[in-house]
Parts: structure tokens; sequence; C-alpha cells
């Protein structure tokens, strides 16, 4: 599969990448709140859920490093998340926007074990960008809506 790039600017983009980045491991050490640029940035490994859903027996379970970037971010809150421990990793469940004023609102990234993160922001501006290394693993993340390949 190509590699990935998308681009969100209202809720129903910002729906495309939550779906692509469910599951997505993140390390503590590599989310970035830059209050200057008014950015937030994460790396992480994502679970290519489009190339396992395939339903092809010999298709190989893959992971690829991508980039995650929120512009336009005015605050960020955190819970659950202690900074000082940068190796922790941290797995998304989802990417969500809860509108005020229009256009601004929160985009709320939600962790596993109740962890997240709120971004205060103007606007839905955000990007989902492979970095390229791709690897398999023997793994799929378990859902009680997705059956395993197997089954």
């Amino acid at each position: 599969m190509a590699e990935l790039k998308l681009i969100a600017l209202d809720a129903d983009d910002l729906a495309v990448i939550s779906a692509h980045l469910q599951d997505a491991l993140f390390r503590v050490g590599d989310l970035a709140w830059l209050p200057a640029q008014r950015r937030f940035a994460a790396v992480g490994n994502r679970f290519d859920w489009a190339e396992a859903l395939k339903g092809e027996a010999q298709v190989a379970y893959v992971r690829r490093r991508a980039g995650l970037r929120f512009e336009r971010v005015l605050a960020a809150q955190l819970t659950g998340i202690d900074l000082a421990h940068k190796e922790k990793v941290l797995s998304l469940l989802a990417v969500a926007f809860e509108p005020s004023e229009p256009p601004a609102g929160s985009l709320i990234l939600r962790f596993a074990d109740g962890a997240g993160i709120r971004l205060q922001v103007e606007c839905i501006e955000a990007e989902l960008k492979d970095l390229g290394p791709a690897w398999q693993t023997q793994s799929i993340p378990q859902h009680e809506a997705i059956p395993p390949r197997d089954a």
C-alpha cells in the first residue's frame, strides 16, 4: 500500500484520520506541544487497518511509522499522562472534535486506560502522514466488533 497522507479541515475529515490511527502506539516522549508555533505534533506507530481488513489470509499485519500534527492549537491539557515517563507507550483509541464557537473547539485524543489529551483549537487543521518505515507484526489489535481474520 502507498504511504498515507491525509489532511483534516472538518469533523468528517478528522473521523477518517481517527480511523487510520485506531490502535496507534505513541511513546510519551514522542508527543510535543509547541505553544510558540501553536502546534501539537506526535510520531507513533500506526496499525494499518486498511491492509489488515482486506480479508486475504496471506496479507501480513503491518505497522507504519507515522507523524500527526495539529495546527492553530491554543492550549493543551493532559489526563492520565505523566510527561516524566517518556518511554511509556500510549495506545490511541480515537480522535474526536467537540465544537464550541464555530469553527473553534476541542480536539480530543482518547487513549486506552483513560488517558487523554484535549487541544483547544481555533479550527480543525490536522495532518496524518506515513513517514516511510513499515514492518510486519504478528498480532492484530483485538476489538469485539472485528473478528480475527481466521474466524
